[in-house]
């Protein structure tokens, strides 16, 4: 009979043990995710602004061989990331799309000139450096108009602020959050062991001795959640993946790991700490508040 009530509570205190490293684990994929996202936001917002383009028209009197050699000359300016050359030919057939086969009826001979489009480096691309990017490029002497995008710029640098802010206070909030719920699943496990932590305290165990198998116990808790977490974080990224894979492009080795590292420090430490100061708290009530 006693064997059967030990193995009842082994089985029962397995399955919370379990349990508790589940709703842990899925806390920590919030974390996860949460991190990813803010980790990320400087490369979406970096991807963005290199895709931005400054094109550069040249005067009707530049020729093919000019305008390739211009647009040879751009790629070694420090500013420039990569330069798209447009002749004539391709500058007439993207206009037809647009307008339609016969908007050249009207002319006598094309008007369209050729064109150099520009994508600068993320770093460059802010109001101020713009202006200073446009004026350069306005001096040249083969430039007959430069369009900046100013004001797309402008948008994008306000509205990823915005973004920014609004991640960096949810990731707040959600730590906070996960604190709570975490410290709550960590409590209940060690208030199942009240009696045993009691009656060790009683035969003149100290606090140090009583603690360290608790704590060695959320280590491996914190750990084991954390695997799980990044399991499952593993399985959402594959699946945006097979959906967005454009996603990945912005998205480096570096903030994989941090949001990895971010995981399992988040969940070892957080188990440790509300472990630590749970059984402390058992450790300082009296027989009636346990018993009672």
């Amino acid at each position: 009979m006693k064997r059967k009530k030990n193995s009842s509570i082994k089985r029962r205190m397995v399955g919370a043990y379990i349990s508790s490293i589940l709703s842990i684990s899925l806390v920590l994929v919030l974390v996860g995710v949460s991190t990813l996202l803010l980790t990320s936001a400087q490369s979406v917002a970096d991807y963005f602004k290199e895709n931005l383009l400054v094109s550069v028209m040249l005067k009707q009197s530049a020729t093919e061989e000019q305008g390739r050699a211009y647009a040879r000359e751009l790629e070694s300016r420090p500013y420039v990331s990569s330069v798209t050359f447009i002749d004539r030919e391709q500058g007439t057939k993207e206009l037809k799309e647009m307008l339609g086969e016969d908007f050249l009826d009207v002319f006598q001979s094309s008007p369209v000139p050729i064109s150099v489009d520009i994508n600068l480096k993320a770093e460059y691309v802010s109001s101020d450096s713009l202006e200073l990017v446009k004026s350069l490029l306005e001096k040249d002497p083969l430039t007959d108009e430069v369009e900046s995008q100013k004001n797309l710029v402008e948008a994008l640098s306000t509205n990823m602020r915005k973004v920014t802010m609004l991640l960096a206070v949810f990731m707040a909030l959600l730590l906070f959050i996960s604190l709570i719920l975490i410290n709550n699943v960590v409590r209940l496990h060690i208030f199942d062991r009240r009696f045993s932590i009691k009656t060790m305290q009683l035969v003149g165990a100290t606090r140090g001795f009583i603690r360290k198998p608790f704590l060695i116990r959320a280590v491996f808790q914190g750990l084991a959640s954390a695997i799980v977490a990044l399991l499952l974080i593993a399985g959402l990224l594959w699946f945006v993946h097979s959906s967005l894979p454009q996603l990945f492009e912005v998205m480096t080795k570096e903030i994989f790991e941090m949001t990895a590292g971010a995981v399992v420090l988040c969940g070892v430490v957080i188990c440790v700490a509300g472990t630590f100061f749970d059984v402390n708290k058992l450790l300082s009530m009296s027989k009636e508040e346990i018993y009672g």
